[in-house]
């Protein structure tokens, strides 16, 4: 902490400079600390999602995805990524940025993996009936 000098009547008082808010505690304790904590938690986080896009990278099935989620997930990461970026930089923008990253990357291959689709498929049910039509006899 640095001092200032006040005049005080005819004497000068030597008072101690407090730190502006926030540079040096949070709430009474040392910045670090909850830097360290965001730190930690956004390898944890990011590290829970890995497996997930190293299977889809792998396998190209995203079939046990939702669409309407994965894009519900992209509308939301957009939206509070104004929130976000208007914070002080820190462990959260890299933690937000890989979930956009992320996020965005599912929702392409889910867009460019997917199965083209020219109809249903026909269970074994209706195949039989629609096989013995096309040969010509009753069933």
């Amino acid at each position: 902490m640095g001092r200032s000098s006040h005049r005080v009547g005819p004497e000068w008082v030597v008072v101690p400079k407090r730190p502006p808010c926030g540079a040096h505690s949070v709430g009474g304790m040392d910045a670090t600390l909850p830097i360290l904590a965001g730190m930690v938690s956004t390898a944890v986080f990011a590290s829970s999602v890995l497996p997930m896009l190293c299977k889809a990278a792998r396998t190209r099935d995203l079939s046990s995805y939702s669409f309407g989620n994965i894009t519900l997930a992209n509308i939301g990461n957009a939206v509070h990524s104004v929130y976000v970026f208007h914070l002080p930089a820190g462990p959260i923008w890299f933690l937000h940025t890989f979930y956009v990253v992320s996020s965005a990357l599912m929702l392409f291959w889910y867009l460019r993996y997917r199965p083209v689709r020219r109809g249903r498929p026909l269970t074994a049910a209706k195949a039989a009936p629609m096989a013995a039509v096309a040969r010509g006899s009753q069933w």
